[in-house]
């Protein structure tokens, strides 16, 4: 009798505790499988973010003909990347035979200066346990060798470079098209409630980006001219190649002119240590206005990242997801720091102080 009248009380409960934990299953399930999509796919995201960057620069630059001339948006585009065109083509065609000598003279230079380095150091009785310790320049080119095809963001090696730039070129391209299309699809997986907020918060990613992206690509375009005038100057050969990568690599806060540095250091050290010592003299100078000059114009009208943020988030992107990562974590925090701004400092805690 007692176990036939409480079994139909017992039924529900149990029912409702195993839809319960088959939900909890569910749930963790599909986050841990969109975990790995994710971790997979990686590669291919940050090419689309990529993509996106590019795509933003466009469409802002071509708002800035719009407002200044009144032109049709897509006119205004079309006069971009026009522009951009002619600029990259005349610059390479002019250019191109320097840059080609000067890129297989630096190849063949880069081994001879690590030896001539490795040499110094051993005449020092004190560095001479150091450079027992350090590999030869040969290790050394070979390993630079085997990180370089990895670092691309999708394909490897210099094909795959070549295919990704075509890629972020024509993506970004239909993307700055028509943005709005692919605003509206992502706004549709919103709730409809919350859809008004959402195209708020990503117009405030896309004017972050965008203004970071112009101030940026004039900082690159400065540090560029000028390390490699400064260089020509100062009798460093190679000084035009090594000024071209020293704009590429700016694009990477703190550590791109790092980068940047070393080879034009090894370069004049082979010829004396005192033009070495005045090239990372230079390096520091330049860096110096950047960092106090350029870089707070750039945050003033984008978004303030704490140098101690950048350096972690390039540690954490780089650990996780390659030279990919560093080079794209500035972007990626500027556009994380607007996320927590809008969708947890002022929706869930309702600080609204910044408005």
């Amino acid at each position: 009798m007692n176990d036939t009248s409480t079994s139909p009380a017992v039924k529900p409960a149990q029912r409702k505790l195993m839809r319960r934990f088959v939900l909890v299953d569910g749930i963790a399930v599909l986050f841990l499988a969109l975990v790995a999509a994710v971790v997979l796919a990686i590669d291919a995201l940050l090419l689309l973010f990529a993509c996106v960057l590019f795509a933003v620069l466009l469409y802002e630059l071509s708002a800035i003909l719009c407002r200044r001339f009144g032109w049709n948006r897509k006119l205004a585009l079309v006069v971009v990347v026009l522009a951009l065109l002619l600029i990259i083509g005349l610059g390479g065609w002019a250019m191109a035979p320097q840059i080609a000598e000067q890129s297989t003279e630096l190849a063949q230079q880069i081994p001879q200066s690590l030896q001539r380095l490795r040499q110094m150091v051993e005449n020092q009785p004190l560095l001479a346990r150091i450079a027992a310790d350090l590999p030869d320049a040969r290790q050394l080119i070979g390993s630079m060798q085997q990180f370089v095809p990895n670092a691309g963001l999708f394909f490897g090696g210099v094909l795959g470079a070549l295919g990704n730039v075509v890629i972020i070129v024509f993506v970004g391209i239909y993307f700055a098209l028509s943005p709005r299309q692919y605003k509206q699809g992502i706004v549709k997986l919103v709730p409809q409630g919350k859809r008004e907020r959402a195209v708020q918060v990503m117009d405030d990613i896309g004017d972050t980006l965008a203004r970071w992206l112009i101030g940026k690509s004039l900082s690159m375009l400065i540090v560029g001219a000028a390390t490699a005038g400064a260089l020509t100057l100062l009798g460093v050969p190679l000084g035009l190649i090594l000024g071209i990568i020293a704009g590429l690599l700016d694009f990477i806060p703190y550590i791109g002119p790092i980068m940047a540095g070393v080879p034009a250091v090894l370069i004049a050290l082979s010829i004396s240590p005192d033009l070495a010592l005045y090239t990372v003299l230079l390096f520091l100078g330049i860096q110096t206005v950047e960092g106090y000059v350029l870089q707070p114009l750039v945050e003033a009208r984008a978004v303030e990242i704490p140098p101690a943020l950048t350096i972690v988030m390039q540690l954490v992107f780089g650990t996780l997801f390659g030279f990919a990562g560093i080079a794209l974590a500035t972007p990626l925090t500027a556009m994380l720091m607007v996320l927590v701004d809008k969708l947890y400092v002022e929706d869930i805690l309702g600080d609204r102080q910044a408005e």
